[in-house]
């Protein structure tokens, strides 16, 4: 497993809950993460989304009781991959995003990276873009 696997990558991390945010940063700079950036809610994404270029990106499917949706769509509309991270499970996704790849939270550093590397499109696994 290439422990390096996002060298030089731009990442955005929309989640609201801290200590999520705290040990997905570590985890993400372990893994050779040039920048993090971080939203806690739909507004502050969509704005960093308008002003910034990401390679990857994890989004909370619920930032502080709203569904963070439109900024899948952001992501999704720019050719950005991303995983949803929730605790409602794969079965939680609507809006067309079903087949995104989840992080069921709590996840393990082994389960982020098998779903960035094939965010990546490593091992023959190509990101799949919600719509097309």
């Amino acid at each position: 497993m290439d422990e390096q696997i996002l060298a030089n990558k731009r990442i955005l991390v929309v989640e609201d809950e801290m200590l999520v945010v705290m040990a997905l940063e570590d985890m993400l700079m372990d893994l050779g993460c040039s920048s993090i950036s971080l939203a806690a809610n739909v507004q502050q994404a969509l704005d960093l989304i308008d002003d910034q270029t990401f390679d990857l990106a994890t989004l909370d499917l619920n930032l502080d009781g709203r569904q963070s949706y439109a900024v899948a769509k952001a992501l999704a509309d720019r050719g950005v991959p991303f995983a949803f991270s929730t605790g409602y499970g794969k079965q939680g996704i609507g809006n067309g995003y079903g087949g995104r790849p989840v992080l069921d939270k709590p996840f393990s550093n082994a389960q982020l990276v098998a779903t960035l590397t094939a965010l990546l499109g490593r091992d023959g696994l190509q990101p799949a873009l919600a719509g097309r």
